[in-house]
């Protein structure tokens, strides 16, 4: 059970139009628990909401690359939540398989055959990121030899924003969504 209950219908107006426009139109769940417990603080929700549509709906990176990166800071930073969420849906509409799913959360062999060596940057680049807040020499020129400069920005943002909705999600001990690919046993 959620540390803060999430919101339950009938909704304020406000908070009904707010949260359909945090749900891509015609999706058949219900808003998610971690949408309906920033709706607790509308004013916060509603800044958040500014960046997360905008690194998933207007980012540089492609789809592929954005949900990879999601993947690998949820999966380092142990949010189930997050992970499930996004593998459900965003990541294989990107074009990720279930195989390269799982291997984001394998923390051993993620260099594997798996990914191309533009992957596999980005998985390495979210490592350091996760373990140092720092990026080596190394990990950036590997990096710039597939992304301009704006896409090694939004990489930046985009892995440490998610590295926050992990930390939210984890706080507020959310459950799995019923919906959401469960994450794999470790």
């Amino acid at each position: 059970m959620s540390r803060i209950e999430p919101l339950t219908p009938p909704y304020p107006d406000s908070v009904d139009r707010a949260l359909r426009r945090w749900m891509p139109p015609g999706v058949p769940h219900e808003p998610l628990t971690l949408f309906r417990v920033l709706h607790r603080n509308p004013d916060l929700a509603s800044r958040m909401f500014a960046l997360g549509a905008g690194l998933l709906g207007h980012g540089l990176l492609p789809a592929i690359d954005r949900e990879i990166v999601i993947a690998r800071v949820t999966a380092r930073s142990g949010c189930a939540y997050e992970w499930g969420v996004h593998a459900a849906s965003l990541a294989q509409q990107a074009g990720l398989s279930l195989e390269q799913l799982r291997a984001t959360t394998d923390m051993d062999t993620t260099t594997g055959g798996a990914w191309s060596p533009r992957h596999t940057a980005l998985i390495d680049a979210v490592d350091e990121l996760h373990d140092t807040a720092q990026l080596s020499e190394p990990a950036w020129s590997s990096l710039r030899e597939h992304y301009e400069d704006a896409q090694l920005l939004e990489f930046l943002v985009l892995a440490g924003w998610y590295r926050t909705i992990s930390c939210l999600a984890n706080g507020l001990l959310l459950e799995e969504e019923n919906w959401a690919l469960p994450f794999p046993a470790r």
